[in-house]
């Protein structure tokens, strides 16, 4: 699972100028993967880059596990080959002359033998690039070139890997055999990450802190759950895929109808079927548009998840369709039209009974559950 440390593995204090925009940013994380989240132009990749030390900061300190990459009062400015971190980029830019193996190989002889952390063989079976080793990058596809641009990156001994946006290049069908991937790095390396993303889905599944970026600030910083269910940062973490994201338990099988039950708060939810044993903690999202309110409690109803409630606010906008945030033990955000807010008279303390469909819980819903949240 996603790991805890007792103080921050990564600080950022940092004030840049990118032509007109400006980048005014100040964070730390505890978590083993920070992902920055934020709009197109928000500076999620100035900020990498400006840890990487491949931009040049106005004034600022940049800490990663202890050591002082960037102390701007202290005249401390290390070049991005001292500052021992891993870029993966959006595209993979591997070298077309080598094969995967000389690609790999050369991640490696920028490192001292005895500072070597990663061995070879291990992260080659890691991330499963085995039958790789001899093709060239260009018999390669899309989800497998940057699979070997992990895997060049890992073999530096980096203290800290940053990925931009590193999926954006790979297709649909390849991003989630790419994620596990991911997954099974964060957690068996235990090696600090910050992921750009703009895709939640990806967030979701595998962050611990969550960074929003707008404009070129820290708009918030925390733990996954407690941002993504804040009305008030919609406009930060997207309308259209609005949703609560819950810590769950897996509690049981049906075998029989192919559903998993998952535990949270007391309450049960119950899902298309998790191959995922007993008592595992998974984190949900369940999307604003698949939950739906009802004042009295549904009779012979389709819908095997109906929870009972209280409105804790009602969002607000001129528009057709609202947010309305329900407590059910753990925060649920319904989205509603302003008419049915109005007829049914929601309003804060409003008791309700919220009903999930379970077959709207999909395979892009669940992701590692973890429990560190960062401060700004």
């Amino acid at each position: 699972m996603i790991g805890e440390t007792s103080g921050p593995i990564f600080e950022i204090d940092v004030a840049a100028r990118f032509g007109a925009f400006q980048l005014q940013t100040r964070f730390s994380s505890t978590g083993l993967l920070t992902a920055l989240f934020g709009r197109s132009g928000a500076g999620k990749t100035s900020v990498v880059n400006l840890v990487a030390g491949l931009a040049r900061a106005e004034r600022g300190r940049i800490v990663v596990d202890g050591r002082v990459l960037l102390d701007s009062a202290k005249g401390i400015n290390l070049p991005p080959e001292r500052r021992r971190l891993g870029y993966v980029f959006q595209d993979a830019r591997l070298f077309p002359h080598l094969s995967v193996r000389g690609n790999l190989r050369y991640g490696m002889i920028r490192v001292p033998a005895g500072e070597r952390v990663h061995d070879f063989e291990r992260i080659v079976a890691l991330l499963g690039l085995e039958p790789l080793l001899e093709r060239r990058p260009v018999a390669l596809s899309g989800g497998e070139k940057q699979r070997v641009a992990i895997g060049r990156a890992l073999l530096t001994s980096p203290r800290l890997l940053l990925m931009d946006e590193p999926l954006a290049s790979v297709d649909a069908a390849r991003r989630d055999e790419v994620l596990g991937f991911v997954e099974r790095m964060r957690d068996q390396l235990e090696i600090p990450i910050v992921y750009v993303s703009h895709v939640i889905e990806e967030v979701v599944r595998l962050a611990d802190t969550l960074v929003l970026l707008s404009e070129g600030r820290v708009a918030a910083v925390g733990g996954v759950e407690e941002l993504m269910n804040r009305l008030d940062l919609r406009p930060i973490t997207g309308r259209y895929e609005a949703g609560a994201v819950i810590a769950a338990t897996v509690r049981a099988q049906d075998e029989d109808f192919a559903l998993t039950t998952l535990e949270f708060a007391g309450k049960r939810l119950r899902v298309p079927r998790l191959d995922l044993p007993e008592g595992t903690p998974i984190r949900v999202r369940i999307r604003a548009r698949d939950v739906s309110l009802s004042l009295v409690p549904p009779e012979r109803t389709s819908v095997l998840n109906v929870f009972e409630g209280r409105i804790a606010e009602v969002g607000t906008g001129d528009g057709a369709q609202v947010e309305v945030l329900v407590d059910v033990g753990a925060p649920l955000i319904a989205r509603v039209t302003r008419r049915s807010v109005h007829d049914l008279g929601l309003a804060p303390g409003t008791k309700v009974y919220a009903m999930v469909k379970s077959v709207a819980v999909d395979r892009h819903s669940f992701g590692g559950r973890g429990s560190s949240s960062g401060g700004a």
